[in-house]
């Protein structure tokens, strides 16, 4: 089976991908854990809430049947920030299920920092046997559910630039944060922020 988690940052996909090998190990079944573009630098998949495991990078020529045949026995795979992989590498991960019966449970964000979905995520959105949205609660600074990521660059938030860039939720220059609907169309990051009071002028990254 084909899984797909997704949500918003915050939302406990890391944990879950985590809690997820656990429980699959403790019950004698091998596997890997997969990652790319983690928020710790390394080939590891952390969580905001202190857990963490090494993990294998995927990189963009990593071929991902290659490396699961490549063990005598792999019964399923954990991939986290499978927003980043290549749509070509989503395609195998259809393959493993399909032709070697392997699980896969991918986990990753829906759409990029403008709402625009990840080649990758449409992908796996039309590919997966399951979809399942998080059901952690984020919020945005008003109080409603947080359902877009917004990039924030030297304290306003920008509308153009590279798909991915690496930040984190804290005071970095380049940082991500979750906003409702409403305040990611309009560009509001909330109280203390360089917005505050007034609509931002929106910057280029």
């Amino acid at each position: 089976m084909l899984k797909f988690y997704f949500g918003p940052m915050d939302c406990g996909k890391s944990t879950l991908a985590l809690q997820m090998n656990y429980n699959h190990g403790r019950q004698g079944r091998r596997g890997l854990v997969l990652t790319k573009h983690d928020r710790s630098g390394g080939p590891k998949v952390t969580s905001r809430i202190g857990l963490g495991l090494e993990a294998i990078e995927v990189e963009d020529d990593l071929d991902l049947v290659r490396l699961v045949t490549a063990h005598d026995r792999i019964d399923y795979l954990i991939c986290d920030e499978a927003c980043f992989y290549t749509v070509e590498q989503i395609e195998q991960l259809a393959d493993l299920v399909d032709e070697h019966g392997v699980d896969v449970y991918a986990f990753g964000l829906a759409s990029d920092f403008r709402s625009v979905m990840f080649p990758a995520a449409q992908r796996l959105f039309e590919l997966a046997d399951e979809v399942c949205r998080l059901q952690v609660e984020v919020l945005c600074w008003c109080g409603r559910p947080g359902q877009l990521n917004a990039r924030v660059v030297g304290g306003a938030m920008a509308r153009t630039g590279e798909q991915v860039v690496i930040g984190d939720t804290d005071a970095a220059r380049v940082r991500y944060q979750v906003l409702c609907r409403r305040h990611h169309r309009s560009g509001r990051l909330g109280e203390g922020s360089a917005d505050a009071g007034h609509e931002p002028v929106q910057t280029a990254q």
